[in-house]
């Protein structure tokens, strides 16, 4: 049952939640500092993410279906799924049974690398896992099965210092003995019992769409009398898949109600599928009415203001006579900084939290408890919060009800005229910044407070686009060139904003003996290609401050002084510009990103008996950008400075050409060299 994406689906390899600056983030957190920064921020944070069981292991671009494929020995895929059948037994109160069972064919070493262990998640507390078959058919003939003893039963990485929620494991499969062109065999077996949310039971599946499975077959089977009630009511069952054969009912019983699907992809083509992407091929669910799981979640999540107020009161934790704006930043910044975040997926636990006196004295907690605790703070403040659910799609509202389409638990918090996210799990996170995949998203609002007539659409939520405060990154760089040419350079980052939170979250995760190696990532990715040899940062849980980052470099050879004359580019970074696109659509926009404030300036000392010629300046204004340059040159001093200003979010897509022409007046600007020349000392003279 999908109440988790990953509840016995194999898991190859492991990374739990709080990279919440996913990959889309990581594409817009850095582009404005330069492009190679945008690769440094992706290989940084995004570790391989799991994977669903209903799909190979790696749906990398390597393994992308191709309509014309070059002639090759290889194998498009890594691995491919022969067969693939998954099938669910639903009962009246909510338990079920899933089985899975794969046939694998391995092409090459790579598929043996990501099928060598298998991982399941799932949650002790109301689910087990068995495997009772895993075997391997080699190529060259014979067979091997795996022993019981390969298989092991561990607390998920994520828990392992967390003791309240050991129950969060994962159970692992080693394969050995894999080799290219053997069939790998499988079947697992997980069983729910007792869900928090039973009975209500929700299920939802895509087919592969990426020719990795060859046959597919996928089977749902529920009580008679509770689908009949539940379709009836609410159109409980859903299927948006187009592909041949269509729905059948092959086993219909007096108390049994069977549904399956079969998919074959045997000639290599993708069969065809719905163009609906954003819904899930079946949908399954028992619950009615989002409102009514808005309201479920809140009877879980939010601890009743009397007795969870006192408690945070008794502990101190309440500043007093203070206003409500300061109560509500007091217990942002307790929660985020104080407990620690136990970084799970959303709802691994079955969206059960623990009670507000348990969170505190363990002094840690998931991100849907963090927002519970946070949640009274504001109700202590006299405010009206509500847990914000992100990561479904705007058309989800209209589709069948499952907890399944969300990612994510913020907090709303209203404060004098704005309304900000709180994201408590980020635990470095400034008030009132987000990480910006979520910005701009529909937001499902669970209310802390239920009354007798409440009656409100969850979905009439959403995350503010708007920072609290301007994004602004300012540069400082002073070097000095000594008279072999190596250059030895001290570069500082200011930073508030998106590459703020960034650079937030991956040094306050990073090991202090680690963070040489951030800083050289960084300086590579603004263009500098020497040694970095120091580093040091401000406090990552200074949030009111912007963050400072600052490193020293050194390069050899930075100038070559047989060259005549010496060219050297001015030493700034080279901020991201945007693009235009190639054709516009009419009434489309071009995206430039949020509002920004880029100020960037160096100093570069020259060593004795070198001159230099600057470059001219630059000024380009529009409404949407700015961009101005001064570079200067006094005595033995070279100044250089840049100011780029992105004013607004979006421009009309006819606007194009003068986007380009901005662009590349920028672009123009920064290819300029300084001129540099060194006298040479007189020659000698021989003595008469």
């Amino acid at each position: 049952m999908q109440r988790q994406k990953h509840d016995a689906n194999p898991r190859f390899t492991g990374r739990t939640a709080n990279s919440r600056l996913n990959e889309e983030a990581m594409v817009r957190l850095f582009e404005r500092i330069s492009k190679l920064a945008t690769l440094f921020a992706a290989s940084l944070l995004i570790f391989a993410a799991n994977t669903f069981a209903q799909a190979a292991p790696d749906k990398s671009k390597e393994q992308a279906p191709q309509k014309s494929v070059e002639k090759s020995a290889e194998p498009p895929n890594a691995a491919q799924f022969e067969l693939l059948e998954t099938s669910y037994r639903f009962e009246v109160n909510g338990d079920s049974r899933k089985e899975v069972h794969a046939r694998v064919k391995i092409n090459s070493e790579l598929g043996v690398r990501q099928f060598a262990r298998l991982n399941f998640d799932y949650n002790r507390s109301f689910q087990s896992v068995e495997i009772p078959l895993v075997h391997i058919t080699h190529a060259s003939g014979g067979t091997a099965e795996i022993l019981p003893s390969a298989i092991t039963d561990n607390p998920n990485p994520a828990v392992v210092d967390f003791h309240a929620f050991q129950d969060v494991r994962v159970k692992s499969v080693r394969i050995l003995g894999l080799q290219p062109s053997d069939l790998l065999e499988y079947r697992v077996v997980t069983t729910t019992t007792h869900h928090p949310l039973a009975p209500d039971f929700w299920i939802d599946h895509s087919f592969d769409r990426a020719g990795i499975v060859t046959h597919e077959i996928f089977e749902l089977a529920v009580p008679r009398k509770l689908a009949e009630e539940k379709i009836n009511e609410n159109s409980a069952l859903h299927s948006t898949y187009t592909g041949s054969p269509a729905i059948a009912v092959p086993t219909d019983s007096p108390e049994r109600k069977t549904y399956r699907w079969e998919v074959n992809n045997a000639g290599g083509e993708i069969r065809a599928v719905s163009d609906n992407t954003a819904e899930p091929d079946i949908l399954f669910s028992t619950l009615i009415g989002w409102s009514s799981l808005s309201a479920k979640f809140a009877r879980m999540w939010i601890e009743p203001k009397e007795t969870g107020v006192e408690e945070l009161k008794g502990r101190r934790l309440i500043p007093e006579s203070t206003s409500a704006n300061e109560i509500t930043r007091a217990g942002y910044e307790y929660v985020s900084a104080k407990l620690r975040t136990v970084d799970l997926p959303f709802g691994a636990t079955g969206f059960r939290i623990r009670t507000l006196k348990e969170i505190l004295d363990s002094g840690y907690a998931t991100q849907e408890e963090k927002c519970g605790v946070l949640a009274l703070f504001e109700e202590a403040a006299g405010l009206q919060p509500g847990i914000l659910l992100i990561g479904a799609a705007a058309e989800t509202r209209r589709q069948i009800v499952r907890p399944s389409v969300f990612t994510h638990a913020m907090v709303a918090v209203q404060e004098s005229k704005h309304q900000y996210a709180l994201d408590p799990s980020v635990e470095v996170a400034p008030f009132g910044v987000v990480p910006p995949q979520y910005r701009g998203k529909p937001a499902f609002r669970v209310p802390a407070w239920l009354g007798d007539d409440y009656t409100d659409d969850p979905w009439n939520a959403s995350v503010s686009e708007e920072l609290p405060f301007v994004a602004k990154q300012r540069v400082e760089i002073n070097g000095s060139l000594n008279a072999a040419g190596s250059l030895s350079a001290r570069v500082k980052y200011r930073l508030r904003g998106d590459n703020e939170l960034l650079l937030r979250v991956t040094l306050h995760q990073t090991p202090k003996e680690k963070q040489q190696e951030i800083a050289q990532y960084l300086a590579l990715s603004d263009g500098f290609r020497g040694k970095v040899t120091s580093v040091k940062t401000s406090d990552p849980y200074a949030t009111k401050e912007p963050f400072e980052v600052e490193y020293e470099i050194t390069q050899d050879k930075f100038v070559d002084w047989t060259k005549k004359p010496v060219h050297i580019p001015a030493l700034l970074p080279l901020p991201g510009l945007p693009e235009s696109p190639k054709k516009t659509v009419s009434g489309e926009r071009i995206e430039l990103g949020p509002p920004l404030e880029i100020e960037l300036s160096g100093t570069l000392r020259l060593p004795a008996g070198v001159t230099a010629q600057a470059p001219p300046g630059t000024s380009v204004k529009r409404d949407y950008a700015t961009f101005a340059s001064e570079y200067s040159v006094k005595e033995n001093l070279i100044r250089s400075s840049r100011q780029l200003n992105f004013i607004a979010r979006d421009i009309a897509g006819d606007r194009a050409l003068d986007l380009n022409a901005f662009v590349h007046a920028v672009q123009s600007d920064q290819s300029q060299f300084f001129i540099l020349e060194k006298r040479e000392p007189p020659a000698a003279t021989k003595p008469k």
